[in-house]
């Protein structure tokens, strides 16, 4: 993003009266906008044997946005990534992630989001509501959105950008799998981090 024509939702021009709360003109945003997954990333994080983190990407998705610049909280969003597609740096631990104990990618290749629900609750932060489908199990998760602008990239396409993050515990999805360390403890934590670094291309 730094090599494009960038400018963020909340630069103030002009500024604000002292006093006043600087609410960014964002109409503009308003139509259909698909996820680039060359420019995106969504990713997860958990805790292994209890000390240290593993961290791994999802290489394979798509998505689509409604944005509503002047009622945010009629914008949607919809995900699909390929269980198969993640990687975590280490092929016989991907290779598990991706069995029956895990994933089961074979029986249910794809993981997705549908969104129910958007509260702004700042200028360019929200909450963003929705369901969570993994392995046949779907439950609601909410994620800490941030809206870091747009931009106009090298070929004239219009971007804009956004990250958000949530913690879900793995159990609730039928992600059970673990194996109890001598000293006390599991090897997988139960809690994982999604975080998620999307520049969506305007589409309409």
């Amino acid at each position: 993003m730094g090599l494009f024509n960038r400018s963020h939702a909340t630069a103030p021009a002009p500024a604000p009266a002292t006093g006043s709360a600087f609410v960014p003109d964002t109409s503009r945003l308003t139509g259909v906008w698909t996820i680039d997954p060359a420019h995106s990333s969504i990713a997860f994080v958990a805790r292994h044997a209890m000390i240290t983190k593993v961290r791994g990407t999802f290489e394979d998705f798509d998505g689509r946005l409604y944005l509503d610049g002047e009622h945010p909280g009629r914008s949607t969003a919809d995900m699909i990534i390929k269980a198969a597609s993640l990687h975590t740096r280490q092929e016989r631990r991907d290779q598990h992630l991706r069995s029956a104990d895990f994933f089961h990618a074979e029986a249910h290749p794809e993981l997705s989001f549908h969104s129910t629900s958007v509260q702004q609750l700042s200028a360019d932060t929200y909450h963003l509501m929705g369901d969570l489908s993994i392995k046949g199990v779907t439950r609601p998760v909410t994620l800490d959105l941030i809206f870091t602008g747009t931009a106009t990239d090298p070929f004239g396409n219009e971007r804009a950008g956004f990250e958000g993050s949530t913690t879900v515990d793995r159990t609730d999805w039928g992600l059970t799998w673990n194996s109890v360390l001598e000293t006390g403890g599991v090897l997988v934590g139960e809690k994982v981090k999604l975080e998620f670094d999307v520049s969506a291309i305007r589409a309409a």
